[in-house]
């Protein structure tokens, strides 16, 4: 019996002794934790000084644009980890307040297996962290470390003059990130032109990437509209039109076409030499998701990807909280990256990332936004299930698709092409509205408008959507021929 008693009391004394030294550890490694992130916070914002000044200066130097991008990135990837510690320590200032809350009671003192399993788990996540942490801090120390020259040569770059209008819109409604592309556009539209013929430069990248936004933001600046007498916007389907209207193009005009499909060769020769008898230092601009339309380039293209997901997860956050720090938010701020990684994995699309940002920011409440986050996983879900593609591959293909699990009603939803002409005498509804209220659903079939942009060129995604009430009840839309829809339930 005291043998007994002498082995219980010291694994007592043994688990005490190792309860309070992981204690002082974590106290340590919290007090290491928020050194290193008034060290991160200190360089993001000598960093994001120079990008916003760099934004508003022209630059030139392909050497300059490549360090910008990297500075750029650099500042993402540090807000990314700043967010995490700081919603790291949150969670260490819980377990803190639980364990001295709990201290009196004696049960502390038996510490189970699971919950060593569970210890080590978390001194593993613990560590790739701080490896985590470690990489960003020392990205942005060597990128601060190596921006005196760039910054020097950055004040010898003319800044861009802005009215007062122009400020207001850059400040809220703004065109986000693609600093080395804008400053590539801007270099190509303020060229001096010694050719006769126009130059062309292609501008592609998938749907929803901001391919026109970033024309029109480049397009609003001063020098460049003081540059060409007109902008031309044309659709590539009708490009040749524009031969019937020659006597009205004088001087130098800049011609931005879109192209949704291929144009042949014989037509592309036309319509260029036609530009080339019209006007001397006149450029286009292409713009689409086709590659092989780089083809048509006098210079190299710009290839606009999806963003990186720490700039991707930097606009989301931003747009989500609006002027709401975030920090105040912890557990919000955690379901923001649950957020992000989910649209940044298919596409990473600018009009979704808008989209459910401008829902959540309507009710910064954890039951709401988780709410919206398990409609957005279903919707996802019962896409895959029923037509075997994401929702942002069907839409980006024309094709249906489902959002029963956003309406809470059997509904497809499809994009307005010149085959689904728009039906201007049929209800609309927002997608914002639809999410936050699923009640506020016509009657019937009725015109959805998933997003409206801020900015030029202020483009609508509309969408026409149907009913598929009748055909549940009668099963042919609840059921997949030769297949049972378990898990899908509406």
């Amino acid at each position: 019996m005291e043998a007994a008693i002498s082995v219980v009391t010291g694994e007592l004394v043994s688990r005490f002794i190792s309860f309070l030294k992981n204690k002082y550890n974590s106290s340590l490694s919290h007090a290491q934790s928020e050194k290193m992130e008034e060290r991160l916070q200190h360089l993001l914002m000598r960093v994001s000084i120079v990008v916003e000044e760099a934004d508003v200066r022209y630059i030139t130097n392909s050497g300059m644009l490549l360090q910008l991008k990297m500075l750029s990135g650099a500042m993402y990837k540090g807000y990314h980890m700043l967010d995490t510690m700081r919603f790291q320590n949150h969670q260490e200032s819980a377990c803190f307040d639980k364990v001295r809350i709990n201290d009196s009671s004696s049960n502390n003192l038996y510490l189970s297996i699971p919950f060593k399993r569970s210890r080590t788990k978390t001194e593993m996540d613990d560590k790739a962290m701080r490896l985590e942490s470690d990489g960003a801090l020392e990205s942005l120390e060597i990128v601060v470390a190596n921006m005196t020259e760039f910054v020097v040569f950055l004040g010898g770059c003319e800044r861009m003059s802005r009215r007062p209008y122009d400020v207001h819109l850059y400040t809220n409604n703004f065109m986000f990130s693609r600093h080395a592309e804008k400053q590539k556009l801007l270099s190509f539209l303020l060229e001096h032109n010694d050719f006769h013929a126009p130059a062309v430069l292609p501008i592609i990248g998938g749907v929803g990437v901001g391919k026109k936004t970033l024309v029109a933001h480049v397009c609003a600046d001063e020098r460049v509209r003081s540059q060409f007498s007109t902008t031309l916007h044309l659709n590539g389907d009708n490009l040749l039109t524009v031969l019937d209207h020659g006597g009205t193009m004088f001087r130098m005009i800049l011609v931005v076409i879109e192209f949704a499909s291929d144009i042949g060769d014989d037509d592309w020769k036309k319509f260029h030499l036609f530009l080339i008898r019209m006007n001397k230092g006149s450029k286009i601009i292409i713009i689409s998701k086709l590659k092989r339309l780089a083809r048509f380039g006098s210079v190299q293209p710009i290839f606009l990807s999806v963003l990186s997901y720490d700039e991707f997860r930097y606009l989301f956050k931003t747009l989500a909280f609006g002027s709401v720090d975030p920090a105040e938010h912890p557990r919000l701020l955690q379901l923001a990256d649950e957020f992000a990684n989910q649209l940044h994995n298919k596409q990473g699309s600018l009009v979704a990332i808008n989209t459910f940002s401008h829902v959540l920011r309507m009710n910064l409440t954890i039951q709401f936004w988780r709410c919206i986050f398990d409609k957005m996983t279903r919707h996802v879900k019962r896409n895959l299930f029923i037509h075997g593609a994401h929702p942002s591959v069907l839409m980006e293909q024309g094709l249906p698709v489902d959002i029963t699990d956003f309406a809470l009603h059997p509904l497809t939803m499809t994009s307005y092409t010149s085959n689904v002409p728009i039906k201007e005498k049929s209800p609309s509804v927002t997608f914002a509205e639809l999410l936050a209220d699923p009640s506020v659903r016509p009657e019937g079939d009725f015109t959805l408008i998933r997003y409206e942009s801020r900015i030029p060129p202020h483009k609508s995604f509309v969408h026409f959507v149907t009913s598929r009430a009748q055909d549940t009840h009668e099963g042919s839309s609840s059921t997949l021929p030769g297949r049972k829809r378990r898990g899908v339930p509406i």
